[in-house]
């Protein structure tokens, strides 16, 4: 078994599609986060797919990873972590980890990040790639994340990065008030919109960002 590269050398490779990607992103999606922009360049999304799936990592595309997963399109991952407004004193609740890449990109900008991922194995191997590229500000645990986190509530924001029936009441709970919740939502498991949810004093205002298709969001407060 070959050792695993250096963090420098990893941002080394791909260093020209990755280049390209955030540009696409600033120039064609209108990213307008700086910091979004400098996570996803210094992220290498390529250590996140299997080697077959390394040369396209950096495509406009979702890609598969293990177990029926997906690690999501570069523009959706810049999306959602640009609606949450995030900076270096935020802590962070991901939902639905996979691969660890959309864990790694929210560790650039806040102060720490919780993710959970459903599926033992997956999640595993999320917590071990980010600590491959030296990130210690972020811990991935198996669980099910429709019931959030709550020893380290509340959070300034959290992302859901499966689509679900309706937002999860416990995860609105361990929110801040003030606090920004991006997920999918949709009446099916094929089709959802992407919305964000803002903590008031007296519940939540949903704003709505268009159609996306995600993984279903499985669990006690998502699709059974």
């Amino acid at each position: 078994m070959s050792p695993t590269p250096r963090p420098s050398a990893l941002q080394a490779e791909y260093r020209i599609p990755r280049e390209r990607m955030v540009e696409r992103l600033r120039d064609y999606y209108g990213i307008r986060d700086p910091k979004v922009l400098d996570a996803v360049g210094l992220v290498p999304r390529h250590f996140f797919v299997s080697e077959a799936l390394r040369g396209r990592a950096y495509g406009d595309h979702a890609l598969p990873i293990d177990f029926n997963q997906t690690i999501s399109q570069p523009f959706i991952v810049a999306r959602m972590t640009e609606l949450l407004e995030l900076d270096k004193k935020s802590r962070v609740l991901e939902i639905g980890a996979g691969s660890g890449y959309q864990t790694a990109v929210l560790a650039q900008l806040a102060a720490q990040v919780y993710a959970i991922e459903r599926i033992g194995e997956l999640a595993r191997e999320a917590h071990a790639r980010i600590r491959e590229l030296g990130i210690y500000d972020a811990t991935v645990k198996a669980f099910d994340g429709t019931l959030g986190w709550n020893a380290h509530a509340p959070y300034d924001g959290i992302l859901v990065a499966a689509g679900g029936p309706q937002v999860p009441d416990p995860l609105i709970a361990q929110l801040k008030t003030g606090g920004r919740l991006v997920i999918p939502i949709g009446e099916t498991r094929e089709s959802q919109k992407l919305v964000r949810a803002l903590k008031t004093e007296s519940g939540y205002k949903l704003e709505e960002y268009g159609p996306c298709q995600f993984v279903p969001l499985i669990g006690q407060h998502g699709w059974r």
